[in-house]
């Protein structure tokens, strides 16, 4: 250490190039609050691009009624001064919780029974040979046709909406858990055999994740059904509910009233969609997928 300190005063006092400094400056670190103010600033950019379209319609909306849609077509403003008549009565809340349990209930029961019937035509082949053929023809006949079958064996109370919701949802469900199990490639099977997985770890470490993604397509679409086939459900000889509301609605001339069931409807569906997007987000994380640019 001497020895290099004599040769840089050296180096010094015959005019020779100072030595190195053996320092670094380190980046600016970002305070906590900048990072949170920056997270909230894109997280509320994010939900302003994907509000655009809906604010976009609901401004057509309100200028079109106003010109050329006609006095027929209630304006957004009238629809929510109808909603906030309904609400102030309480009339809307008990005909809101008749629906959402018939649907939730029916919903429950078709998509259980869809990915059970996947699940077991995907993994077994004779699953395949016994289900496939009788749920695609079933799948061929339109839900709103087993109305007037189902009233008679059903009757015309809650037994009946229920079953007809649960029937809608049973079809997309079978269809895409038996693609997504199917889909998995067989080198990952076969890994899976190498390693002497049992076959109930092959299907929980392999073949159930990678039938997720698939899995909740079939899960929107049943819950976009379920909402559908519960207009024609509640529109059927009913005391109570959101399609029992809409017909009354129409009875009476009341448009505003039919719009702000169908706005009801639409706003459940998308509720009900942005939580089966949430779940797959957050279950598909290991997933590296392409989400635009």
């Amino acid at each position: 250490m001497v020895i290099q300190l004599d040769h840089d005063r050296t180096q010094v006092a015959s005019g020779g190039p100072p030595p190195l400094a053996e320092t670094t400056t380190a980046p600016p670190r970002q305070s906590l609050r900048t990072r949170l103010r920056s997270t909230a600033t894109k997280q509320a950019v994010t939900r302003l691009r994907r509000s655009a379209g809906l604010i976009l319609i609901l401004l057509i909306w309100q200028l079109g009624a106003r010109s050329w849609l006609g006095p027929t077509t209630p304006s957004p403003t009238e629809v929510l001064d109808a909603g906030w008549a309904l609400v102030r009565t309480g009339e809307i809340w008990q005909h809101f919780a008749a629906s959402t349990q018939r649907v939730a209930i029916g919903l429950a029961i078709g998509i259980g029974i869809g990915a059970v019937l996947g699940l077991f035509a995907g993994l077994f082949q004779i699953g395949e040979d016994l289900v496939n053929a009788p749920v695609q023809v079933l799948r061929m006949m339109p839900t709103v046709a087993l109305v007037p079958v189902f009233i008679i064996w059903f009757g015309i109370g809650d037994e009946f909406k229920i079953i007809l919701i649960a029937v809608a949802p049973i079809f997309p469900m079978y269809i895409n858990v038996f693609a997504g199990v199917r889909s998995v490639d067989r080198k990952l099977v076969e890994a899976a055999e190498t390693l002497k997985l049992t076959r109930w770890e092959s299907i929980r470490f392999v073949l159930f994740p990678g039938a997720l993604p698939q899995t909740f397509v079939g899960l929107r679409q049943a819950l976009g059904i379920g909402w559908m086939v519960l207009v024609v459900a509640e529109m059927q000889a009913t005391t109570v509910g959101l399609g029992f509301l809409m017909n009354d609605a129409k009875e009476y001339l009341r448009v505003d009233q039919i719009f702000l069931v169908l706005v009801i409807y639409a706003i459940l569906g998308l509720i009900t969609d942005a939580a089966v997007r949430l779940a797959e987000k957050r279950s598909l994380r290991w997933r590296n997928g392409f989400e635009g640019r």
